[in-house]
C-alpha cells in the first residue's frame, strides 16, 4: 500500500525548501542580506565567514556594484593558509578552484604562492599551474620543489585522462594510413579481407575467394609522421600550454611519431629535448610577454623535412605582434608543400576564447581551419589530421563550432 503524504508534510517540505533557498541567498549576498535567512549557525556560518574573507571589502560587508559580494581578503600568508583550509573543508573542489582563482586574480595574492607552506595547502588544478608558471622567474629555489609537486599532480591527472585515448586514436589513424593490398601472409588482416571480398562468396563451397588482400605494411622501424606542436605562451594561453605540453609528452612516447614542441612569445624556444617529462616542459615555459607568431612559424618550418608526412599544429589566439602578412604567407607556403596545418585558438575546457577574428578569417580563406578544441576532443582531432582527413568538417560536425 502506497503511503500518501499529508498536507502537513507538504507544508513542512515547502518550509524546508524555502529555508534552504533563503540561506543560499544569504551566503551569496553577504551582510547586505540582513535578516533574510536569520542567523547562520554551524557549517553555514563557517561558509559565510570564508566567503566574507574573500568577497567582502569592509567590516560591514560592503557589496560590489552588482549587488553581491566583492573582493576583500587580506594579504597575510597565515590568514590565507587558514582560509584555504576552510574552503577545502566546506566547499566541493570545483568551487574551491574558482575561489582560489578569484583570490589570485582579483586580490593580487599570486606572490603568496611563492611561500612553500601556503602552496602546499592549495587545491591543484590547471589554472593554478598557469599561475605558478607565470611566477617561475621570481620563484625562490625552496618554493620550486613544492611547486613542481603541485604541477606534477595536475600533469599526472591530465595524463591519466588523455593518454589512452590519444594513443588509441593516433595508432588507429596511422594503421589506416598504412593499409596495403600486397601484404605478407603474416600481415593479412583477415577480417578486412573477408569484408572486402564478400561479393566473391561461393555458396556451393561456403567460402569467400579473396581476390583482393588487405593488410598492414610492417614499418615498425620507420617514423610514420612528423608532428610539430607550436604553442603560444602569452599569458592568456596558460591553460592551453599545460594541456599541449602533456599531449606533446604522450605523442613523443610513440615510436611511430617524431614529435617536436616549440613555445614562443617574442622569442622562440625548442623544448623537444624535455618531452620525456612534461613537468620539465612546463617549467621551461615563460608565460606572459608579447607574441611573434611569424617568427615561431619560421622556426617550425626549419623542423619539417618531410612535408607530405608532417602535421603542424599552431596553438595561439592569433594576436600577432610580428609581421602579419609574412605569417600568413608562411602558412600558405607550408600548406602548399604538403604539410597538414591545423590552428587551434585554444586547447582548454574554459569555453569560447578571445582571439583575433581577422587573422582567423584570413587563415580560413587559405583553407586552414582555426577553432578552439577541448582536451577530450583533441585525440580524435589528431586522428583525423594524421590520416589527412577534412579537419574543418570534423570541427563543424563534432565540436559544433565555425572554423575561423
Amino acid at each position: 500500500m502506497t503511503e500518501v503524504p499529508s498536507p502537513v508534510d507538504d507544508q513542512v517540505a515547502v518550509r524546508v525548501d524555502d529555508a534552504t533557498r533563503l540561506r543560499r541567498w544569504r551566503l551569496l549576498l553577504g551582510g547586505e542580506a540582513g535578516d533574510l535567512a536569520g542567523p547562520l549557525h554551524g557549517d553555514a556560518a563557517a561558509m559565510d565567514a570564508a566567503l566574507a574573507a574573500l568577497y567582502d571589502t569592509g567590516a560591514g560587508g560592503a557589496r560590489g556594484a552588482g549587488g553581491s559580494r566583492s573582493a576583500g581578503l587580506g594579504g597575510s600568508a597565515p590568514r590565507v593558509a587558514r582560509w584555504l583550509g576552510d574552503i577545502r573543508t566546506y566547499f566541493p573542489s570545483t568551487v574551491v578552484q574558482v575561489m582560489q582563482k578569484d583570490a589570485v586574480d582579483r586580490l593580487g595574492l599570486a606572490r603568496l604562492l611563492l611561500e612553500p607552506e601556503l602552496l602546499s595547502t592549495v587545491e591543484p588544478n590547471v589554472n593554478l599551474v598557469g599561475t605558478l608558471l607565470s611566477l617561475n622567474r621570481v620563484m625562490p629555489e625552496q618554493t620550486k620543489a613544492t611547486a613542481r609537486q603541485v604541477v606534477a599532480h595536475v600533469v599526472d591527472e591530465i595524463e591519466q585522462r588523455i593518454s589512452t585515448a590519444t594513443t588509441s586514436a593516433v595508432t588507429g589513424a596511422l594503421r589506416r594510413g598504412e593499409r596495403t593490398h600486397r601484404p605478407r601472409p603474416r600481415d593479412i588482416d583477415w577480417d578486412a579481407t573477408i569484408r572486402a571480398n564478400l561479393r566473391h562468396y561461393l555458396p556451393e563451397h561456403r567460402t569467400v575467394i579473396p581476390q583482393r588482400l588487405v593488410g598492414e605494411s610492417r614499418r615498425h622501424s620507420v617514423v610514420a609522421r612528423d608532428v610539430v606542436l607550436c604553442i603560444d605562451q602569452s599569458g592568456s594561453m596558460a591553460e592551453s600550454v599545460v594541456y599541449a605540453s602533456v599531449f606533446g609528452a604522450v605523442l613523443a612516447s610513440m615510436r611511430a611519431l617524431k614529435t617536436s614542441l616549440v613555445v614562443f612569445d617574442t622569442e622562440v624556444v625548442d623544448l623537444t629535448d624535455r618531452l620525456a617529462d612534461p613537468v620539465d616542459v612546463l617549467f621551461g615555459t615563460q608565460l606572459g610577454g608579447g607574441t611573434d607568431i611569424n617568427r615561431a612559424i619560421a622556426y617550425s618550418q626549419s623542423l619539417i623535412t618531410r612535408p607530405n608526412d608532417s602535421l603542424f599544429v599552431l596553438i595561439s589566439d592569433l594576436y600577432e605582434g610580428g609581421v602579419r602578412d609574412e605569417m600568413l604567407r608562411r602558412v600558405a607556403t607550408m600548406q602548399a608543400s604538403g604539410v597538414q596545418v591545423v590552428v587551434l585558438l585554444a586547447l582548454s575546457d574554459s569555453g569560447a576564447p578571445a582571439f583575433d577574428h581577422e587573422n582567423a578569417a584570413a587563415l580560413a580563406a587559405l583553407g586552414v581551419p582555426a577553432f578552439a578544441c577541448t582536451p577530450d576532443a583533441f585525440p580524435d582531432l589528431l586522428a583525423v589530421a594524421l590520416s589527412r582527413g577534412d579537419v574543418g568538417r570534423w570541427a563543424q560536425s563534432t565540436l559544433g563550432v565555425p572554423t575561423g
